[in-house]
């Protein structure tokens, strides 16, 4: 009996009253409730789990941590690695691939096998890897992995199969590209050396062939030793002991000399002749000092030694080498050309570089036309054809990181006419000075996909500037660039700023964006709790921008009950106008506790000229409180059709008219309910110490504690930071909870992992910023919704999470629907509430808007995220909205500027939902679907309960209608609307970070998008069509292209030069001649089975067809050509022996005299 008692106590705690009159709902998943509905809905549900399928479509961004360069001068593909073990492959725009070894071990060297469609990698976890790049998806064939020695240095000869392998110990080892299997040809460190010297040579830097004679191979060890071994031979043709140690080395064309880098910043010339000493050593950029010694300089890490036929001096073209004495200087390359010496400063430190030349073959004039330069954040192309040395302007997007994205939208299926209009007014803000010819990484092919819409990503950064990209067809297209800090006066030197404790750095970060493609109207939300809102117009126009102030702020000192709730601090005037500034309360004279009734920013007050594009009509912000600073804005939603705008945080809701410039509603959830307040609240007592503006930061919503002590504080710092970082909590944890809190630092280790989102407790401010306690840190997901709502801890402030303008019913008796704004708390509870807007355009600019809330009450399981709406036959209802009318464009007398509303008028509503319609809510706990006006719950479905939900939308696939989750754990999730059924659930993301977690977004079409890194942005889709269609949208990598011969050399200088003995590496490096390598040494690890290995078989066999036909090709046309050399040779000795038998004739009968 007392288990029974328990089973119905637990009931009523978990299903507390609904004066709204909500029923209580079924927790079977996806499964009708008892709950009575108002008649039968019969909807056909088309969407089944065979429409769904997660695969990665494409990556756009610099890579992250970039490590090694490579490219293919043939194919004209460019190969860039990472420290994750991903490897980028770009070409022709379009063409863009990325690759990800499994072992995530950092990529060292990437080596192309130039015009045959592969590459070698090689990896930290001394593996070398075989990809297969004639396949729109690149797959490994092999693997080598190396057992006892580390790989430092591989080099592969133009048109050879056989790879140099140097190690840490200083052997060179060598390996068949065809089989991936260990020569038993070895260069040991000890032969290669003198065997007098006492010191090993450390570990190979460099090797490479001569151009002279393939048979000698170059190698470069650490300490400053040069070998020049004889591989014929198996001995060393000389030994080069320098002083300094080695970095580099690059050689002239002719195979006579080479060049070598230095770590004290010297470059040493070497001539075959004499070895015993370089001839040439210079310093380019140490000076002479006053004793006659050369200034110390840093090390010159690489540098490349280029001839070229127009020019008798040779390009020199280095990196590094700098003088110490000159801090603060940026990273260098320098070009060298003849006495000429340019040095090109970069923003970002460089990783590598390489010189493009025309030629594949190393011992022809190289002919260099450009340098790749690969920076940390960023990849640049310079032009060598020109004296000035311009850059190419990049066609791929790699300046999405130009400052920290802090939040992303994505929109498919835009207007069509929205990305020719963005693209006309941004192109007029593009830099100049660039190079005038073609983008010479030119390589694969693409095209534009059958099955193509408009799409936008919006990116949101930390500088407070937004970006508007053109996604269509997976490419990635800057469009626009708008900069919100213009809005505001810029602080001055003496005052730091009212928002500098707020928010240390970034005062102007965006934190939420919101925009209506078909009216064109844009709101950005702030960090510095301000709202600001654009509209879009072809013309400039001298405007002075709106600002309203709001006052909402809350602090309780008194228990709160549903029956005293009309007695709380009203947050508003009933006039519905802002409330009077108050003055600063005397009860401390801190400087804080002065601070009252001001906003963070200072809005420009005068006019402003604005240029074509965005431009900004009205600012909202929040003002301080009693030296309380404003509460980060939570929930953002705007309407053009109705004219409004809705914003939230954990004090509170405010609604904005910005038609007349006016607020409508400023009041606290308390207040909102009513006497509909299903909680009897327990309030905290007065703060005794005023916290830090640092404190006031976003934290979890699922969790309410009252010890606020306890709280880990994150500042907007962590929330931009570039760098992934794990952020310690053993100080935090080691405090007692009256110690002063202590912000940790995230900048201190770049090689950190990010904070993984699985131990995050769930945290709905913004579907943008994702904090916690530390409580729920420790404690993971183990608490649930209903522990949390019941617990006589929890805190009185209820923030708003969601916001949603829509035609719905207000009340159960409502008969038509109206314009409602629904909104979702972190209580999991959802309010209606209704509004009269006038229709008519000149009494809407006139009359006032009245807004009223009702208390009705809707409830779920944890904080809500998402609201969404569907008639009854299933389709999903858009939001009325303003079609785009240009303001400032001039008027035509004939063509009176009306507003045009599409959804919005009494007949459409009545038509579109007279009968009802279908509500979807998602919380982080569970969906549900109610029926309005009853309320009546139709479905629910608990989606997790040992993780939550980040971020939910109703969206459409597949000319239906579905909801969309991620979960912290990782997980994708789809249900079907309206039952709920679970269609799909993967573990795709396992160790999701901060960062995915407040940059995820889905979209129609079955796509989505987040930052998997701080400079790349990853799209996705789940869609099984779309997977299906990929091959297609996807570019080429490999085209099958003839290899450019090699230049006759002529007949003295083949002669005299050398090389007349063939070099035949099977020979020597053969089973046969070498012997096998012992086992222990290397590993063989085959490529990827399954699907993806005969498809890379597949694509192996079309490749090998296409280069049979090719080699046919030419084979014939060689043919040919000999015919009809053979034919040639034919005609000119008959014409030949023709003109000996006249002269024969004519001089048979001459005498010797009459010559």
């Amino acid at each position: 009996m007392k288990k029974f008692r328990k089973v119905l106590d637990g009931l009523t705690t978990s299903s507390p009253a609904n004066p709204g009159g909500s029923p209580a709902c079924g927790s079977a998943a996806g499964t009708p409730s008892t709950a009575p509905t108002p008649r039968e809905l019969e909807i056909q549900e088309t969407l089944m789990s065979e429409h769904f399928q997660i695969c990665k479509t494409v990556r756009h961004g610099v890579p992250y941590q970039p490590t090694a360069l490579a490219f293919d001068p043939v194919q004209k593909i460019l190969a860039i690695g990472s420290r994750s073990g991903g490897v980028r492959l770009l070409g022709r725009p379009g063409v863009d691939c990325h690759c990800q070894h499994e072992s995530g071990a950092a990529v060292l060297q990437l080596q192309f096998l130039i015009n045959e469609g592969a590459l070698v990698t090689a990896c930290a976890d001394d593996t070398l890897h075989l990809w297969n790049l004639r396949q729109r998806r690149p797959a490994i064939l092999h693997s080598l992995k190396f057992n006892r020695e580390r790989i430092t240095f591989c080099h592969l000869p133009f048109q050879s199969k056989w790879l140099y392998v140097g190690t840490e110990r200083g052997n060179t080892h060598i390996v068949n590209i065809e089989s991936f299997i260990l020569s038993g040809y070895v260069i040991m460190w000890n032969k290669a050396i003198e065997l007098s010297t006492k010191t090993h040579p450390g570990p190979v830097v460099h090797l490479s062939d001569s151009p002279k004679d393939e048979g000698k191979l170059l190698i470069g060890f650490e300490s400053g030793t040069i070998v020049m071994w004889d591989l014929r031979a198996k001995r060393t043709d000389f030994r080069i002991y320098y002083d300094e140690a080695i970095h580099s080395a690059s050689w002239h064309h002719e195979g006579r000399q080479f060049m070598c880098s230095h770590s004290d910043g010297s470059l040493s010339m070497w001539n075959l002749r004499n070895t015993a000493k370089p001839f040439q050593v210079t310093f380019p950029h140490g000076k002479t000092q006053r004793d006659g010694r050369k200034e110390s300089c840093k090390p010159i890490l690489k540098v490349e030694y280029k001839t070229s036929r127009n020019s008798s001096e040779a390009f020199v073209v280095f990196s590094g080498g700098l003088s110490y004495d000159k801090a603060g200087r940026r990273p260098t390359l320098t070009i060298m050309h003849g006495k000429a010496i340019t040095v090109l400063e970069m923003d970002y430190p460089i990783v590598d570089f390489l010189v493009l030349c025309e030629t594949p073959y190393i011992n022809e004039v190289q002919e260099p036309y450009a340098v790749v330069v690969l920076l940390e954040k960023d990849f640049v192309v310079v032009d060598l054809t020109q004296s000035n040395f311009p850059i190419f302007e990049n066609p791929y997007p790699m300046d999405i990181h130009e400052s920290p994205v802090t939040c992303t939208a994505y929109f498919a299926d835009c207007p069509p006419d929205i990305i020719p209009v963005l693209y006309s007014i941004g192109a007029k803000h593009k830099k100049t000075g660039y190079s005038h010819k073609e983008w010479p990484v030119s390589g694969g092919t693409w095209t534009v996909g059958s099955q193509t819409y408009p799409e936008i990503i919006i990116t949101g950064h930390a500088d407070g500037s937004i970006k508007f990209w053109d996604a269509t067809a997976i490419t990635l297209q800057m469009l626009y660039k708008l900069k919100t800090s213009k809005v505001f006066e810029k602080p001055k030197s003496g005052d730091v700023g009212r928002s500098a404790e707020l928010v240390e750095e970034d005062p102007y970060a965006v934190q939420m964006i919101s925009w209506c493609p078909q009216s064109r109207i844009l709101c950005v939300v702030g960090i510095s709790a301000h709202v600001i809102l654009y509209r879009f117009s072809k013309h400039d126009a001298s405007t002075t921008i709106t600002s309203l102030e709001v006052r909402l702020q809350c602090e309780m000192e008194d228990v709160i009950s549903p029956s005293d709730t009309e007695n709380t601090p009203s947050f508003s005037d009933p006039s519905g106008h802002s409330p009077q500034p108050q003055p600063p309360s005397p009860r401390s004279n801190t400087p804080d506790s002065m601070r009252d009734s001001i906003p963070c920013l200072k809005v420009k007050d005068r006019m402003i000229r604005m240029p074509p594009g965005y431009q900004a009509e009205l600012v909202v912000q929040l003002l301080w409180v009693d030296g309380e600073p404003p509460q980060q804005i939570t929930s953002l939603d705007l309407n053009s059709a109705y004219g409004l705008l809705a914003l939230g945080n954990c004090n509170g809701l405010t609604v904005v008219d910005y038609l007349q410039k006016t607020i409508l509603l400023c009041m606290s959830t308390l207040e909102l309910y009513g006497s509909a307040d299903p909680f009897q609240r327990l309030t905290r007592s007065p703060r005794k110490n005023r916290q830090s503006t640092s404190d006031f930061c976003m934290r979890g919503l699922s969790n309410f504690h009252s010890d606020s002590k306890k709280r880990i504080r994150t500042s907007y710092q962590s929330l931009t930071e570039l760098s992934d970082n794990q952020v310690s909590l053993d100080l935090e944890r080691s405090k007692s909870p009256t110690s002063a809190p202590y912000t940790p630092s995230l900048h201190n280790d770049p090689r950190g992992t990010g904070e993984p989102v699985s131990n995050l407790r769930s945290c709905h401010y913004s579907p943008v910023f994702y904090l916690l306690d530390n409580e729920s840190r420790e404690n993971s997901f183990s608490r649930s919704r209903s522990s949390s709502v019941s617990s006589i801890d929890r805190e009185t402030k209820e923030a708003v999470t969601t916001l949603q303008f829509a035609e719905s019913y207000g009340r159960k008796s409502d008969t038509l629907p109206t314009p409602c704004l629904w909104v979702g708390t972190s209580l999991g509870l959802v309010l209606i509430i209704p509004m009269s807007i006038p229709t008519d355009e000149q009494e809407r600019l006139e009359d006032p808007v009245t807004v009223a809330p009702t208390g009705t009450v809707l409830m779920l399981k944890g904080s809500i995220l998402r609201i969404g709406f569907l008639d009854c036959g299933g389709a999903l209802i858009n939001s009325p909205y303003e079609v785009w009318r240009d303001q400032h464009a001039p008027d035509h007398p004939d063509r009176p500027r009306k507003r045009k509303l599409v959804n919005f008028s009494p007949s459409s509503s009545q038509e579109a939902s007279g009968d009802g319609h279908l509500a979807v809510v998602c919380s982080e706990r569970q969906a549900k679907v109610f029926f309005m006006p009853s309320q009546a719950c139709l479905y629910v479905h608990n989606i997790t309960e040992s993780s939550f939900v980040l971020r939910a939308d109703v969206v459409s696939v597949c000319n239906s209608v579905c909801l969309a989750c991620f979960c912290a754990n990782g997980h994708i999730m789809t249900l079907s609307l309206p039952s709920l059924r679970p269609l799909l659930d993967v573990n795709y993301l396992p160790l999701t970070d901060m960062r995915i977690a407040r940059t995820f977004c889905f979209t129609n079409g079955g796509q989505a998008l987040y930052l998997c890194s701080p400079t790349e942005i990853q799209r996705i889709t789940y869609s099984q069509e779309m997977c299906d269609n990929l091959q297609e949208m996807l570019g080429e990598l490999f085209t099958p292209i003839e290899t450019p011969e090699a230049q006759n050399r002529g007949f003295l200088k083949g002669f005299f030069g050398g090389n007349a003995q063939t070099f035949d590496r099977e020979e020597l490096f053969g089973e046969a001649a070498a012997g096998k390598a012992s086992r222990s040494l290397a590993q063989h690890i085959p490529g990827q089975g399954g699907m993806e290995g005969m498809k890379a078989a597949a694509g192996g066999v079309v490749g090998e067809l296409a280069r049979a036909r090719i080699a046919l090709d030419e084979r014939g046309q060689r043919l040919g050509e000999l015919e009809e050399r053979t034919a040639l040779m034919m005609t000119s000795a008959e014409t030949f022996s023709k003109h000996a038998h006249e002269l024969m004739l004519k001089c048979k009968d001459k005498k010797w005299y009459q010559f």
